[in-house]
């Protein structure tokens, strides 16, 4: 039986796999990208080849596994981003079975490499005098000021993505009556936000001054699509500036996801259903709105303050032995 080489078989996977027949979102193709451009210099610099002139059998379990390894301890990355490697590599020998399945054997010792467990930790957010403090940081003197500081009321009002906030165009505003934007999200589901009168108002003086020749809502001076990199640190700026009036700010960690989840707090503490909100954020699952739940201590207090909490007398423990006299001495 004649076998399809390693490099061919990667590139059907990427060109008739993800990009023809599953239609995945360019973010997917990126992160895969980004994987096995790593795992093949780490494939290299072990077999001493070329990625080119790799074998199927000899990306292996121990290799694989070894490459993970090799990433939490050199780059340091968390076990979530673990993880969503190896989901990308299991992705692809998935596929490789279906094509070659004389090396299924290999290949399901490979899908069998489990994942790793990690703590999760509750989800970080702004509250109202952070984000005050935040979105007054820039000074909208200057043509980028005024961008960002657009960017991030938008962000903090519709909880949008990274990549839904930088890919928004000047086509997917609706600003007039039941004022909206319109996005493309995860999963190639669109949906619509509706936009406050704040907002509206900020985002036609914006327009205002936005080069026409530029399609996109928050380009870069050139007229480009913000990179992630671009916006994570933009943020970090104005976290530095926003400190200045609103210390606690400093000990919160601010990424882009950050005033998404800050949006999701505000609509769960004005007393908003859970359902909506998934609607709102474009959750595929209800169920995953209740990361927000588990976040919220004003809503577990109030939840406390409705029920009639057991009394009792607090007393002392006074041992009657002396060895149990002893034991508590120590």
């Amino acid at each position: 039986m004649k076998t399809t080489s390693f490099p061919a078989l990667l590139e059907k996977f990427f060109l008739q796999r993800l990009i023809r027949q599953r239609q995945v979102s360019p973010h997917t193709i990126s992160s895969y990208r980004d994987t096995f451009r790593l795992l093949l210099h780490f494939a290299k610099q072990r077999l001493r080849k070329a990625p080119s002139e790799l074998a199927l059998e000899e990306v292996d379990a121990p290799l694989v596994t070894a490459f993970l390894d090799e990433l939490e301890a050199k780059r340091r990355i968390s076990a979530r981003s673990r993880n969503l490697r190896l989901t990308a590599i299991r992705s692809f020998f998935h596929y490789a079975a279906y094509e070659e399945p004389a090396h299924a054997a290999q290949i399901q010792r490979i899908l069998a490499i489990p994942g790793k467990r990690y703590a999760k930790a509750l989800v970080n957010f702004l509250d109202p005098a952070e984000t005050e403090a935040l979105l007054a940081a820039p000074d909208q003197r200057s043509w980028h000021s005024r961008r960002d500081h657009m960017l991030l009321l938008v962000a903090v009002q519709t909880g949008l993505r990274l990549s839904e906030l930088t890919g928004l165009r000047r086509e997917d505003l609706h600003l007039g009556t039941g004022a909206h934007l319109r996005c493309l999200g995860k999963g190639r589901r669109e949906r619509i936000t509706p936009l406050t009168k704040q907002v509206v108002v900020a985002l036609k003086v914006w327009l205002r001054h936005l080069a026409k020749s530029s399609d996109l809502l928050f380009p870069t001076a050139r007229g480009s699509r913000l990179s992630a990199d671009a916006v994570r640190r933009l943020l970090a700026k104005y976290k530095l500036i926003a400190c200045r009036t609103c210390p606690s700010l400093m000990k919160k960690r601010l990424t882009p996801h950050v005033l998404r989840h800050t949006l999701a707090m505000r609509l769960l503490q004005a007393g908003i259903d859970r359902s909506i909100i998934a609607l709102w954020l474009g959750h595929e699952s209800v169920e995953t709105t209740q990361i927000y739940l588990d976040a919220d201590l004003a809503l577990k207090e109030k939840a406390l303050a409705k029920t009639n909490q057991p009394g009792g007398v607090c007393r002392l423990f006074n041992p009657d032995d002396p060895l149990l006299a002893f034991l508590k001495s120590l």
